[in-house]
């Protein structure tokens, strides 16, 4: 009888034991292979949204893959700002472990092999002092977000913050 209570008791404790080194695993709010990898949040030169002369194309947000193994599929995932702005990925756009690509700002051809997509809208999406990006993955649920001010987080004045 020992022995079972014992047994009982032990596979008890390994069940909690196990049951609370997964919950952190599974209550993760951003469990996601893709990550916001850093934002050019103000394009060099003077602000110009003009599609034909402007620089919006100059502001982008880079987003990474970091699985080792599994390719994820753009299609569905939504990018926002603080404001509510927000760009839904509508084409398939395939990034393999351990690749990027680019969403910037204006018009332009999409392409996996140069890794970009274009918003197609001239207007800049992230505010040149402070802002928070959001990335949401096609169900609705967070994959990442970060929140960024020039003046804490970009020490060198460029305009590009890097997150991960």
């Amino acid at each position: 009888m020992r022995t079972r209570i014992a047994f009982g008791a032990t596979a008890l404790a390994a069940g909690t034991l196990a049951a609370l080194i997964a919950s952190p695993a599974q209550a993760a709010e951003y469990s996601s292979a893709l990550k916001v990898r850093g934002v050019q949040y103000d394009a060099p030169g003077p602000d110009s949204n003009s599609c034909s002369t402007g620089n919006t194309r100059d502001e982008y947000l880079t987003i990474k893959n970091y699985s080792r193994t599994a390719t994820v599929n753009l299609r569905g995932y939504v990018v926002k700002d603080a404001t509510g702005n927000r760009f839904t990925f509508t084409a398939n756009h395939y990034l393999q472990p351990g690749d990027y690509i680019r969403l910037r700002g204006g018009n332009g051809t999409d392409s996996d092999g140069g890794n970009v997509v274009y918003r197609d809208n001239c207007n800049f999406l992230w505010n040149n002092d402070r802002d928070t990006i959001y990335l949401y993955k096609p169900g609705g649920s967070r994959a990442d977000v970060h929140s960024y001010t020039k003046s804490a987080n970009d020490r060198d004045g460029n305009g590009y913050v890097t997150f991960h």
